[in-house]
């Protein structure tokens, strides 16, 4: 017998991220009041050509968000405006054209009373896309459009969601005025993601459209327009001409919104999780036998997944506190960004592939109910896979996703029992420098409803952090690594790399990990000298 979970919207508890301001034409004029724009207003005008900016650009600064990407399209061509805005800043300019696709890009330093001002405050250097106004039309099996010249209006109907149709004219005569036929500044106010035209044609032409429409609702916590989501379920097929590259990249950047579980909510009901990480979505069950029930693994994946992110907030809150106090000059964002470049977005990679093997290692036993043994070791296997099949790092960070999935259940097995130093001492060796971030999973994947079970794992969780801070201050690599190595043990018994000598290896790293013997020159060698005679070995010293 199978059960189904009701739906609960996990983003109806979330607040929004960004605030939202509504702007007159005048206001918008004054913000955009600065020298990158009426620059390109007045190579616009001599050149008598309409310039409008529009996308992301113009939906942040209504949601009062950092951008620094400004794109600049041109009822013309955007080709020659750009070369000659490039003309006008002189030597600080960059110039890259690309005229297979008709656009160009102006990268130039920038003053700090010449960033626009919705850029973000560490912003360095500006950067300006131009293209010309175009219509496109689609083959069905290639995102590859077919471009030919045309209109703002046509320009605005390609766009992909209603709130990156706006536009702002940057001439003269009408600098300010905000060009909006969708009203994408009405679903930006009601907080809501939808398609320009109809959608079915949106997503069949592009289909990376539709990962972008999950990952907006992700990031900016809005809602996907029912009419938009239906499309999403009925094209779901389609994202299988799209590369694996290019979902990666929406994949990460919904796993680093402030709260992913949104997002992978929104592939699972839409149907691309499942063709995009099967193995993810298959955990999306609840089989019961005999009255007895496991817990959807998906949903709690997906609340592990924001206990990661809770945890990784506080961290940075904590790091941020320290430095404050420390008298360092660190922006917050700064100091979140280094912290999230890349250890954050991986352990949220380990946290939502952390039970994928519990599918293939589900049983029934009758005397104890439903169990998933070994679903950890199956599920670090799986990980190679997947991160073959979207292009992901196969090197260090696929291991240490790897790592994590493999051994985040050693933490909660030295907590079910008294926890012992050797245990500690272990898990400290194995999991190396990575070992905060595999507690931080293990603690997120504490979800039990049971609060006097969750808080004695916490509690023992707690006595297991404070030995290892306690191995850590000691320097546990040199601690608990023998001070006899493997080139002296083949010195002494005069042995090549060999099985003996790996054997005597772990013989000597085993009794110093279990605290068998201390980890000095003399003890070490009395015992390694009574395991090589019982297995055969003299040495001549």
């Amino acid at each position: 017998m199978f059960c189904a979970r009701l739906f609960v919207p996990l983003h109806s508890q979330i607040k929004n991220r960004f605030g939202m301001k509504l702007y007159s034409d005048v206001e918008l004029a004054e913000k955009l009041d600065q020298k990158i724009f009426r620059c390109i207003s007045e190579v616009a005008d001599r050149l008598g050509v309409e310039c409008y900016v529009v996308g992301g650009y113009v939906r942040d600064i209504f949601l009062e968000r950092p951008s620094n990407d400004i794109d600049v399209v041109v009822v013309g061509s955007g080709i020659q405006v750009a070369q000659e805005l490039k003309q006008m800043l002189g030597k600080r300019a960059h110039l890259s054209v690309f005229k297979n696709f008709g656009t160009a890009q102006v990268k130039f330093r920038s003053k700090a009373d010449q960033t626009p001002t919705n850029a973000t405050s560490d912003t360095l250097f500006t950067e300006v896309e131009f293209v010309g106004a175009r219509k496109e039309s689609y083959s069905h099996d290639s995102r590859k459009p077919i471009v030919e010249d045309g209109t703002l209006e046509d320009d605005q109907n390609r766009r992909d969601f209603t709130i990156n149709a706006m536009a702002i004219c940057l001439n003269k005569e009408r600098f300010g005025e905000l060009v909006d036929p969708f009203n994408g500044l009405a679903d930006l106010e009601d907080g809501i993601i939808a398609t320009p035209l109809e959608p079915d044609i949106t997503f069949s032409d592009d289909p990376l459209r539709m990962m972008r429409c999950i990952r907006f609702a992700t990031q900016l916590n809005f809602q996907i327009e029912d009419e938009t989501f239906e499309a999403l379920q009925r094209m779901a097929d389609r994202i299988k001409i799209v590369s694996g590259e290019r979902i990666e990249v929406e994949l990460n950047k919904i796993m680093m919104a402030p709260h992913p579980s949104i997002g992978f909510e929104y592939l699972q009901r839409s149907g691309l999780l499942n063709i995009i990480l099967p193995e993810v979505a298959a955990l999306d069950i609840v089989e019961q036998k005999n009255g007895r029930a496991h817990k959807n693994n998906f949903y709690h994946t997906l609340e592990v997944l924001e206990n990661v992110c809770k945890s990784e907030e506080l961290r940075v809150k904590s790091e941020e506190s320290a430095t404050a106090e420390g008298g360092q000059d660190i922006t917050a964002e700064a100091n979140s960004s280094l912290f999230t470049l890349h250890s954050s977005l991986y352990l949220r990679w380990a946290a939502l592939l952390h039970d994928i093997g519990k599918t293939k290692t589900k049983r029934w036993d009758p005397a104890i109910g439903w169990t998933f043994h070994n679903h950890n070791y199956i599920g670090a296997k799986m990980v190679p896979v997947i991160f073959r099949r979207l292009k992901m790092p196969m090197g260090a960070e696929m291991k240490y996703v790897e790592k994590m999935v493999d051994m985040h259940m050693r933490p909660q097995a030295i907590a079910d029992n008294e926890v012992t130093d050797s245990a500690v001492r272990r898990l400290l060796n194995d999991a190396g420098d990575d070992i905060d971030d595999l507690m931080t999973l293990c603690e997120a994947d504490i979800t039990s409803k049971n609060e006097v079970k969750k808080k004695m794992f916490l509690e023992n969780f707690r006595m297991v952090r404070e030995k290892l801070t306690d191995l850590k201050e000691k320097d546990y690599k040199r601690l608990l690594q023998p001070v006899i190595d493997g080139n002296e043990i083949m010195e002494l018994f005069h042995l090549k790399p060999s099985r003996e000598v790996g054997t005597l290896k772990q013989f000597l790293k085993d009794a110093v990990l279990d605290n068998k013997v201390e980890n000095e020159r003399e003890p070490l060698m009395q015992i390694l000298m009574k395991k090589a005679q019982e297995m055969g070995l003299k040495s001549e010293k």
